[in-house]
């Protein structure tokens, strides 16, 4: 935010505190305008042809763009990313409870990477791993879809799904 003297322009618009238009000045005018209202004198718009500068109370605009600000980040929805693991041999109640899992986490909202890992000579079994994440994106289809499709990052396989209302 640039006031007062640290304004680079020296012919500007300024705009009282009302909102009203009072006109092309040099610099020092509208300093000298906004002090004997005793206020500040802002720059609002650098790039306009004169540039423009409003005459406010300098601490009261910081306060409400602040409480903007806090009322913007309050409406705001944070996206996780949540995380389950699978191995390509799996029981079929693990792998249930993991599901119930996924299907908790895209209920609520949040993204799922989820990761088939492989150990030693369980690469051989790439084809294992993609049926699991096939079987899961069947079951949680009416909670989510595929945002990243399954690709293999050295020894994992690795997918991620979103929310459908997303």
């Amino acid at each position: 935010m640039i006031r007062n003297e640290e304004i680079p322009f020296e012919q500007l618009r300024v705009v009282d505190s009302d909102g009203k238009m009072v006109g092309i000045m040099s610099k020092s005018e509208a300093i000298n305008f906004a002090r004997s209202k005793g206020l500040d004198l802002i720059l609002v718009a650098p790039t306009a042809q004169p540039p423009v500068a409003r005459v406010l109370d300098y601490g009261k605009y910081k306060y409400e763009l602040s409480k903007r600000e806090q009322k913007a980040k309050k409406n705001q929805k944070v996206i996780e990313v949540k995380e389950m693991k699978f191995r390509p041999v799996i029981n079929e109640h693990d792998y249930q409870t993991k599901v119930k899992h996924i299907r908790r986490f895209l209920e609520d909202g949040n993204k799922v990477k989820v990761t088939v890992m492989f150990r030693g000579r369980e690469m051989a079994f790439m084809d294992k791993g993609k049926e699991i994440l096939n079987r899961i994106v069947n079951d949680v289809s009416d909670l989510g879809v595929v945002e990243k499709e399954a690709k293999v990052e050295g020894r994992d396989m690795i997918m991620v799904l979103k929310p459908k209302n997303l």
